[in-house]
């Protein structure tokens, strides 16, 4: 069976729908490759994408794999604790004098590496 490597980001200041944008295009690609790319687009989600990525391509390294063999088995983006009111919330001022909190939302980027045997 092939060795698994694991890295998660959390609490990443920015919307999971944003993100998920960005991880589309890489799924199932080659790690190192996947990284060239992600640096390239101009995205704002695709910094910590990338960096998530060579952190994980970090650790299959100490777990002594070879890097030049990774490749993306799951890669996801799931939704995380937003700001909770009164600790930075907006206000976005609605009709008739009425009041809605602006919902700012984070993530948790995790990925999982494998290391194929060509």
């Amino acid at each position: 069976m092939d060795e698994q490597v694991r890295a998660q980001a959390k609490h990443i200041p920015m919307a999971p729908r944003k993100v998920r944008r960005i991880l589309e295009p890489v799924r199932g690609m080659d790690a190192q490759r996947a990284v060239t790319l992600l640096k390239a687009m101009p995205h704002a989600a695709a910094e910590p994408v990338a960096k998530l990525l060579q952190s994980a391509i970090a650790n299959a390294n100490e777990k002594g794999l070879d890097t030049d063999n990774l490749v993306i088995v799951h890669l996801v983006a799931d939704e995380a604790a937003g700001v909770m009111p009164g600790k930075g919330w907006r206000a976005q001022w609605g009709s008739r004098g009425r009041y809605r909190p602006v919902r700012k939302r984070s993530s948790h980027i995790t990925v999982v590496l494998e290391e194929r045997v060509a």
